[in-house]
C-alpha cells in the first residue's frame, strides 16, 4: 500500500510539475519571440495604425464612373492616453476649435468607445486642420490621422440604387454579416452599396510604427513584417444606363411614381426611377446625418424605392396576363369576343366600360386595343368556373398559379435590399374573407386588375419581359461584372432561365400583336415610334386612402407597361405616375420616350413637345402633403399615449388639429 500511494504522489507531481513548465515557457516564448503580443505591450513605443482601402468603383454599362471615391482625413482618439498628456489650448489651436468643442468632442467619444477603445474624435478634417494638425501630431498623444475614402457620386442621380455608406451601428454588429467590422468602420447601408458589400469593400490594413522619443512616428516596425496590408475593394459594372437613368428621372421631376426599364434577353436593370429622387451627394460626409434627416421626413417620400416597394393596383396593365391564363386553359380563342354595350352586368352589378359601340370586343386582340372591361372580367371568369376543375376554388387556385409564375405575389430576387412582393389571393384568403363562400362574381375584378391584387412596377416590368420572350425570364439585376468578370459566382443566380407555365409561343404571340394594336390604334396612340413595333397597355387605376378612418377617392394612378420592338425585343418597362389620371396622359408619354431614348439614343423632333411636357409638368397633388400630415399626427398621437407623455392640453391641441385635416379633406377632396 505505501508503495502505490507514492507512485500516486509522484505521478501528481510530474503532471503539475509539466503543466507549470508549459506554461512558463509560453510566457518566456511569448516575451522574447512573439512579435505580436511584444507589440500589445509595448503600446507606447509602436503606434499602430489602421489605413481604410477604397471601396470599389461602379460603373454603368458604358463604363461610365457612377460611384467613386474621395480622400478625406477624420481625426480619431484613444482617451485614455489622450488625457496623459495633451496641450488642450495648442491642440484647440490647431484644429480652430475652442476648448468647450474640445470637451464636447471627448465626452461624446467616451460615451462612443470608452477609455480605451480608439473611435473617431472629428470627421473629414479641411486641408487647412489637417496640415496643422500634421506638423504637430507629436505633441498630442493619443491622436490620429486616419485616411479615409468617402464616396463620390460625379453624376447625381440613382440615388435609391447606388445607396449609401455610414458608420456601422451597433445592431449590425450584433449580425454574422458584420461580425468583423469594428465600431468605427463604415459599410454600406442601401442599395447595391449594401447588396455587394463584401465585393465593394476591400480589407483593411494594419500596420505597426516605431514612435521616438518624443512621441513622433519613425520607421515600419520589424520592416513591416507585422503588417497586414490594404487591398482595394473590387469594382462592378452594371446593366444599368447613366443617361437613360438621368433622363427617366428628369421625365418624372415634380411627379409621384417609378419608372422601370429591363433588358429582356439578360434580365439586366436598365433604368430604376423612383420619383421623387434625390441628389447622392447629400448622403455623404460630415451632412449626411442632417440630410438624411431631411429626406426622412419629406411627405413625398424620396428615401422609399417605389420601383420596387410600391405596391398598386396593376389595372388594365393586368389584362394582356388575363388573356394569357384564358388562351392557356382553352376557354377562349383569339377570335373570341364579348358583347358588350358598354358595361358588365353578368353578376348583378354594373362593371362600366370607356367603350359602348358595337364591335369593340369582337375579339381577343380589339378587346386588347380597346381595353375592354368587360371581356377581361368575363374571361377571367370562365377560367376560374372551367368545368374540368370541378369548383371555382380549384380554378382560382389554378389562376393564381399562373400569376405566381408571371413572377406576382412574391419578391423577384433583384440585387437590392428590401424588395417587395406585392399581395396576390389565393384560395385560403378568399375562405378567410367570405368564410368559405364565395364565387367568380365575388373577385372578377381581378381579371381587369382591380380588387384583391397589387404589384410592383418592377414586377410589371418583369412580366413584360416574360410576354417579350415567350415564357421565359431571368432574375432582373443591375450587376454585370466584378472586376470585369462576368461569370463570378455571386452573379450565378442571375444566369439561370425561369420558364413560366406552359402556355403556347401562339398565345404570346397573339397577345403580343393585341398590345401592338394598343399602340396602332387603341388607347396607347401616344407611344407610337416611326419604324418602330411597340407592344403596350395602358392602365388606369382606381385609387383610394383613408386618412383618419375615412374612405377618400382619389385620382386615379396613371401607369403603361411596354416592350420593343415586337420582333427582338430590347428593352421592356413599366411606368407608374401616382395621381395623375388616365393612363395614357402621363405613364404613357413617360413610357415611350424612355424606349426612344434607349433604342435610338434621340428623341424625335415631332416629340419634342411632348419631351418638353414631361419635363416641366408638377402633378404632385396638394393632398399628398396633407395626408402624409395626417398620418404623421396619427403615429405621433399613438406613440405619445403609448409612453404616456401626452397631457390634456396637447391632446385637445391633437384632435383639434386633426379634425381641420379632416375638414379640409371633407371639403377638397369628397
Amino acid at each position: 500500500m505505501p508503495l502505490a500511494a507514492n507512485s500516486r504522489e509522484l505521478v501528481l507531481k510530474i503532471i503539475f510539475i509539466s503543466v507549470a513548465t508549459i506554461i512558463l515557457s509560453r510566457l518566456f516564448y511569448l516575451q522574447l519571440f512573439e512579435d505580436k503580443y511584444k507589440v500589445m505591450a509595448d503600446d507606447i513605443a509602436i503606434m499602430r495604425k489602421i489605413v481604410y482601402p477604397p471601396r470599389g468603383v461602379i460603373y454603368d454599362r458604358k463604363g461610365k464612373v457612377m460611384l467613386n471615391n474621395e480622400v478625406v482625413y477624420d481625426l480619431v482618439v484613444t482617451p485614455i492616453e489622450a488625457k496623459k498628456r495633451v496641450d488642450t489650448l495648442r491642440f484647440c489651436e490647431a484644429l480652430g476649435i475652442d476648448t468647450t468643442m474640445y470637451g464636447r468632442l471627448m465626452h461624446r467619444a467616451i460615451n462612443k468607445s470608452g477609455w480605451v477603445r480608439q473611435t473617431v474624435f472629428l470627421e473629414q478634417l479641411s486641408e487647412a486642420q489637417a496640415a496643422r494638425f500634421q506638423e504637430n501630431i507629436f505633441l498630442f498623444n493619443g491622436f490620429q490621422m486616419v485616411e479615409r475614402n468617402i464616396r463620390s457620386y460625379p453624376d447625381p442621380h440613382a440615388g435609391v440604387v447606388l445607396g449609401y455608406i455610414g458608420e456601422v451601428s451597433p445592431s449590425m454588429l450584433k449580425r454574422d454579416r458584420f461580425k468583423s467590422y469594428n465600431q468605427g468602420d463604415y459599410v454600406g447601408i442601401d442599395g447595391l452599396e449594401l447588396a455587394y458589400e463584401e465585393i465593394l469593400r476591400g480589407q483593411r490594413g494594419i500596420y505597426y510604427i516605431e514612435k521616438d522619443n518624443f512621441n513622433r512616428p519613425r520607421d515600419s516596425y520589424k520592416g513591416g513584417a507585422l503588417d497586414s496590408p490594404a487591398m482595394a475593394g473590387r469594382s462592378i459594372e452594371l446593366h444599368l444606363d447613366a443617361d437613360l437613368q438621368a433622363y427617366g428621372e428628369n421625365l418624372m421631376a415634380n411627379k409621384l411614381g417609378s419608372v422601370v426599364a429591363i433588358d429582356p434577353a439578360t434580365g439586366g436593370v436598365l433604368a430604376m426611377v423612383s420619383s421623387p429622387s434625390y441628389n447622392p451627394n447629400l448622403l455623404r460626409g460630415k451632412e449626411r446625418s442632417r440630410n438624411f434627416g431631411k429626406l426622412f421626413l419629406d411627405a413625398t417620400k424620396p428615401l422609399f424605392n417605389r420601383a420596387m416597394k410600391g405596391s398598386y393596383n396593376p389595372g388594365s396593365t393586368q389584362k394582356p396576363l388575363t388573356a394569357l391564363v384564358a388562351l392557356d386553359e382553352n376557354v377562349i380563342t383569339p377570335s373570341f369576343g364579348y358583347p358588350c354595350g358598354g358595361g358588365y352586368y353578368a353578376c348583378g352589378k354594373r362593371i362600366g366600360c370607356t367603350h359602348s359601340g358595337g364591335g369593340h370586343a369582337a375579339n381577343l386582340r380589339a378587346a386588347l386595343a380597346n381595353s375592354c372591361n368587360s371581356y377581361f372580367v368575363h374571361i377571367y371568369r370562365l377560367a376560374v368556373d372551367k368545368k374540368a376543375y370541378g369548383n371555382v376554388k380549384a380554378g382560382l387556385h389554378k389562376f393564381y398559379e399562373h400569376m405566381y409564375a408571371f413572377g406576382l405575389g412574391h419578391p423577384l430576387g433583384i440585387d437590392l435590399p428590401g424588395e417587395k412582393g406585392g399581395p396576390l389571393y389565393d384560395v385560403k384568403d378568399y375562405d378567410k374573407m367570405y368564410n368559405g363562400s364565395w364565387n367568380s362574381c365575388t373577385n372578377l375584378f381581378v381579371g381587369m386588375g382591380q380588387g384583391e391584387i397589387a404589384t410592383t412596377p418592377l414586377q410589371m416590368a418583369n412580366a413584360m419581359c416574360i410576354i417579350a420572350n415567350k415564357g421565359f425570364y431571368y432574375t432582373p439585376h443591375f450587376v454585370k461584372s466584378v472586376a470585369n468578370n462576368a461569370n463570378d459566382p455571386i452573379l450565378a443566380p442571375f444566369k439561370i432561365k425561369h420558364k413560366t407555365t406552359n402556355i403556347s409561343d401562339s398565345a404570346y404571340a397573339i397577345v403580343g400583336l393585341g398590345m401592338m394594336d394598343v399602340v396602332d390604334k387603341g388607347t396607347g396612340a401616344v407611344a407610337r415610334l416611326p419604324g418602330v413595333e411597340v407592344c403596350a397597355k395602358t392602365g388606369t387605376v382606381e385609387n383610394k386612402a383613408v386618412v383618419n378612418g375615412q374612405v377618400m377617392k382619389l385620382q386615379n394612378h396613371s401607369m403603361f407597361v411596354a416592350y420593343a420592338p415586337r420582333i427582338n425585343p430590347k428593352i421592356a418597362s413599366a411606368v407608374v405616375v401616382e395621381n395623375a389620371g388616365y393612363g395614357a396622359t402621363w405613364a404613357g408619354p413617360v413610357a415611350s420616350l424612355m424606349i426612344e431614348k434607349y433604342l435610338n439614343d434621340t428623341i424625335a423632333t415631332s416629340r419634342k413637345g411632348l419631351q418638353e411636357k414631361m419635363f416641366n409638368a408638377n402633378v404632385i397633388p396638394k393632398y399628398t402633403y396633407i395626408i402624409d400630415s395626417a398620418t404623421r399626427l396619427r403615429d405621433k398621437m399613438i406613440w405619445e399615449r403609448k409612453q404616456h407623455r401626452l397631457k390634456y392640453q396637447e391632446s385637445v391641441k391633437h384632435y383639434q388639429d386633426s379634425l381641420q385635416i379632416r375638414l379640409w379633406i371633407k371639403k377638397n377632396l369628397m
